[in-house]
């Protein structure tokens, strides 16, 4: 039997999500109609408020209510540091980090060939306009450990030297409360590379 074409329009929206498969797209559609209709109101207003008045700070690009971002208008914060990641929800991530109080640039994906995502379909001519005008000492690359996380940190790294700037990149290994017999050899490999005197 077909679902109502409402039911169908709504699966086949949902569905875009990233993430969201054709059996999770069904479950949440049905899930939205049982809902009350209050509860579908908030939803949907949510959906709205958020669209109309989220937007990209001018300076790191996260999302915010304020242009500039709360981050880049904190004086406290240090000036000369910026970590650069991904996507905004990789800023919420290191943000969550009590000992990093410098700033941010969010460079909105990582460059892959494969999907044709170049330097130019991504915002690095803004994060080299913003680090010629800024007085920084260290950037840090805080991109995935993916083999487009790679490759975006290795661009940028190249780069970002020839201005004279101190480029690091996040520690990666071996993940705290985890059992060395269960790492992969890559993992371990990097753990090693990467060890801190104590």
């Amino acid at each position: 039997m077909n679902r109502p074409q409402p039911v169908e329009k709504m699966v086949e929206v949902i569905k875009k999500l990233p993430g969201v498969g054709p059996k999770m797209a069904e479950r949440l559609s049905y899930h939205i109609l049982k809902m009350s209709h209050g509860e579908v109101e908030r939803l949907i207003g949510s959906i709205q408020k958020a669209r109309q008045t989220i937007k990209c700070c001018n300076i790191c690009y996260n999302l915010s209510e304020y242009d500039p971002c709360f981050i880049c208008s904190d004086v406290t914060r240090e000036q000369d540091i910026i970590c650069v990641v991904e996507t905004p929800q990789d800023l919420i991530a290191v943000s969550k980090v009590k000992n990093y109080k410098g700033l941010y640039f969010v460079l909105g994906g990582a460059l892959s060939p494969l999907d044709a995502v170049g330097p130019d379909d991504i915002r690095i001519d803004k994060l080299i306009k913003r680090l010629k005008n800024g007085k920084l000492s260290e950037v840090i690359i805080a991109t995935d450990t993916d083999s487009k996380g790679e490759m975006t940190a290795v661009y940028l790294a190249e780069i970002i030297k020839k201005l004279g700037i101190k480029v690091t990149r996040l520690g990666y290994g071996l993940p705290v409360g985890g059992d060395i017999e269960y790492a992969d050899e890559v993992t371990i490999s990097r753990a090693i590379v990467g060890r801190t005197e104590m």
